[in-house]
């Protein structure tokens, strides 16, 4: 069975070894996806197609359509970039008056059936 693990994104040492800490199995894909999610496309230096265009949907006016757009935006990246990720469903809730959308994405690691959770808040910033 594959042990998945990334480094921890705050750069945080262990204190009884001085090692960088880990994210591990799970909390390493949630990572992963909510990094790909929060990237723009052309935005990583020498890896311009890595990255997901949901930003620019915030600026657009919310309708049903935007909804779907950005579902099938996240879904894309996903398959694309992620694959220790089975994606099951993406649910988007948006709150026009707020200027924010709220994104539930359920998954399973390749290695385990147990479905997992990642809730993200996509604001857009003035």
């Amino acid at each position: 069975m594959a042990t998945f693990t990334d480094f921890n994104n705050s750069f945080a040492f262990l204190p009884s070894t001085g090692d960088l800490a880990l994210k591990k199995e799970a909390d390493s894909v949630k990572q992963s996806i909510k990094n790909l999610i929060l990237t723009d496309k052309g935005e990583r230096l020498m890896q311009p197609d890595i990255g997901c265009k949901i930003r620019s949907l915030l600026f657009e006016n919310f309708t049903p359509q935007t909804s779907i757009v950005a579902r099938q935006t996240i879904e894309e990246t996903i398959q694309q970039f992620e694959p220790r990720a089975q994606l099951i469903n993406i649910q988007i809730s948006a709150s026009p008056d707020s200027n924010y959308m709220f994104v539930s994405i359920l998954f399973n690691l390749i290695n385990n059936k147990d479905e997992q959770v990642l809730n993200l808040e996509l604001a857009r910033i003035r």
